[in-house]
């Protein structure tokens, strides 16, 4: 069964937009947001805000109505790295059962990224939205390096503590600077031949699975991961890699 966006009436096609213009606010740039959304398509528009950002900028929220519809059935989608996920006690009983032993985990920004939110987000004890940080479980070694950590700094400290993995976080994405960083930082395990002494994954809104897999990594995180999401992956590969 096809869908389409839903406003006031189940299947009215409404849909509320939000863009900036190059232009100062008046009846001409709000006429100009309004060809532009019917440019994109949409049937009717209605531009419902505009506010100044700074000279000769302005802010837009419009609604349209659209006639396009989606069938879900036939949407194919991209598997995530933990199918099956494991809740804070499970987990941490799977961790003490299969492996007898707290697993290591070091989670770091690196290169010129300073976002911490993510990374603190996953290994802070407090963790986000009522999810712990790997900091809480038990049989978690969590270390949190914070951001800004150079490559060579961060392989440097997880052959020092023994990590099992390697956690990335990476939030800047302008003209591909995630990506560098990502191919910086497997040539650093791989020049140093410990690829494969360490589990790699990279996290951020912008990753997906399979981003990090073409990347190199093993396993990729993006929006709506929390912890337990990094711990079941990195406890269940380790059991699979110790058989």
């Amino acid at each position: 069964m096809e869908v389409r966006p839903y406003g006031d009436t189940l299947d009215d096609g409404a849909m509320q937009l939000s863009f900036t213009l190059p232009m100062t606010d008046s009846a001409t740039a709000r006429e100009a947001a309004k060809q532009l959304v019917l440019k994109l398509g949409f049937v009717h528009c209605e531009v419902v805000h505009a506010a100044a950002l700074s000279e000769g900028f302005t802010m837009f929220i419009a609604y349209g109505w659209t006639q396009v519809s989606i069938d879900p059935d036939q949407i194919e989608v991209e598997e995530g790295a933990v199918p099956e996920l494991m809740g804070f006690d499970e987990v941490n009983k799977f961790i003490k059962e299969r492996l007898g032993r707290p697993i290591v985990i070091v989670g770091a920004c690196t290169g010129s990224d300073a976002h911490t939110v993510g990374i603190d987000a996953i290994m802070n004890m407090k963790g986000y939205n009522h999810h712990y940080g790997l900091e809480r479980y038990p049989m978690v070694e969590a270390h949190n390096l914070g951001a800004q950590v150079e490559n060579e700094r961060l392989i440097d400290y997880s052959q020092e503590v023994n990590a099992d993995a390697i956690l990335v976080s990476q939030v800047v994405t302008q003209k591909d600077v995630h990506v560098d960083n990502m191919a910086d930082l497997l040539g650093v395990v791989e020049s140093r031949g410990v690829r494969d002494r360490f589990i790699m994954i990279v996290g951020g809104p912008h990753i997906t699975h399979g981003l990090a897999q073409e990347s190199g990594f093993d396993a990729g995180f993006g929006r709506g991961t929390y912890a337990e999401h990094v711990a079941t992956y990195v406890a269940k590969q380790l059991v699979e890699r110790s058989v």
